[in-house]
């Protein structure tokens, strides 16, 4: 099987010092374990590797002591902890563990950003960085495809989504079977472990309600009668499944006019794989309704994904008037302000006079199949 290098390989390897923490957090399943394994591989020096859901690994670190963490690594230039947010007080074992091993370099990965940034965060600022795992980039896989197969492969990714193990099965049952696996085992887990909710079925029924909104501009008042919970809830919820990765929001960008939405929300999936087993919906584009929506998540993401895997300091919204004139994506970055329409036929479209009016200095693009590979790549 091919091995695809993640991107942010060789950024995370810049980063390992002594004496400090790289924080690596994705969802389940994006291969976090196999990029620290890339990671052990690839270094120079004596490694250690463990894993948080090890009852073992939980025992050797249990005993929070100078003496035991010193006796446990010694001659270990490399820690590395997979899951590290199943440990208990991981924050303040590895703010010890740094400050007080000499010449120590830590690595520790998480599938819950709310989980891990709290029990470590905390302990370790000026001693950590951070890095967010995404499933593959177009510009990843394309180490396995050229430019002709990724065409090809379009309606797969806009249905299938990216997770590495979904691109790398050949049949399309299996990637079936594999998303619904995920959904079913493993999507919900961090929050209903960390967060002690009892009953995953108004989570499960809220995701279903985004999926069906995804792209749209979502009322949690609205979310909140149909579920039966209040718009404080769901807020809640909505949080939550943005700390594991599932999903997150676009906010309007408005900065001139007075007609300019600025309290709304938009919430998309960061897979679209994800996004269709949530709602059970594998059909072919050609007989689905969703296909602008899926075309829309699908080109965001990917822009996400560039923006985490380049360290660039990039902000996202959509932008809409009261009147409805409206552009999909509003990039803001030190470079400018960029905004992009994203149509999956070949309608022609011109920038919003209030939009060139408002902001005469940003550019505008619309983005098609034609034109695709090069906004995402």
């Amino acid at each position: 099987m091919n091995i695809i290098k993640r991107i942010l390989q060789d950024k995370i390897s810049e980063r390992i010092e002594p004496n400090k923490a790289v924080l690596l957090f994705g969802a389940r399943r994006v291969g976090k374990t196999v990029l620290i394994r890339e990671l052990i591989k690839e270094f120079k020096g004596q490694s250690m590797l463990l894993n948080g859901e090890d009852y073992d690994t939980i025992a050797l670190l249990n005993e929070r002591s100078i003496s035991n963490y010193r006796h446990l690594l010694e001659g270990i230039d490399l820690l590395a902890i997979d899951e590290a947010q199943n440990i208990p007080e991981i924050g303040s074992k590895l703010k010890l563990i740094v400050d007080e091993v000499e010449g120590i370099k830590v690595i520790a990965s998480g599938s819950s950003s709310f989980d891990l940034l709290n029990k470590a965060g905390e302990p370790l600022v000026g001693r950590s960085t951070q890095f967010h795992l995404t499933p593959f980039s177009q510009k990843e896989i394309s180490q396995i495809e050229n430019a002709l197969e990724t065409r090809q492969h379009l309606e797969s990714r806009l249905i299938y989504g990216s997770y590495p193990e979904v691109v790398m099965l050949e049949s399309f049952e299996r990637k079936t079977d594999y998303l619904r696996d995920i959904v079913g085992a493993y999507l919900l887990k961090d929050i209903l472990a960390i967060d002690g909710l009892k009953n995953s079925s108004k989570m499960k029924e809220l995701l279903r309600l985004i999926a069906f909104q995804m792209g749209s501009e979502v009322s949690y008042d609205e979310l909140g009668k149909q579920l039966g919970m209040s718009k404080n809830t769901v807020e809640k919820y909505l949080d939550l499944l943005s700390k594991v990765f599932v999903v997150y929001r676009l906010g309007a960008y408005s900065r001139n006019l007075r007609k300019e939405v600025v309290k709304a929300g938009k919430w998309y999936f960061y897979d679209n794989g994800i996004r269709n087993a949530i709602i059970g919906n594998f059909t072919p584009l050609s007989v689905r309704q969703d296909v602008g929506a899926l075309w829309e998540n699908y080109l965001i993401s990917e822009r996400m994904k560039q923006s985490y895997n380049r360290n660039r300091a990039k902000e996202f919204y959509f932008w809409r008037t009261y009147d409805n004139q409206e552009i999909d994506l509003i990039e803001e970055s030190p470079e400018g302000l960029s905004a992009f329409e994203f149509k999956w036929g070949d309608k022609k479209t011109n920038v919003p006079t209030s939009f060139a009016t408002a902001y005469p200095e940003a550019s505008f693009k619309v983005i098609n199949k034609e034109n695709y590979q090069e906004f995402v790549l």
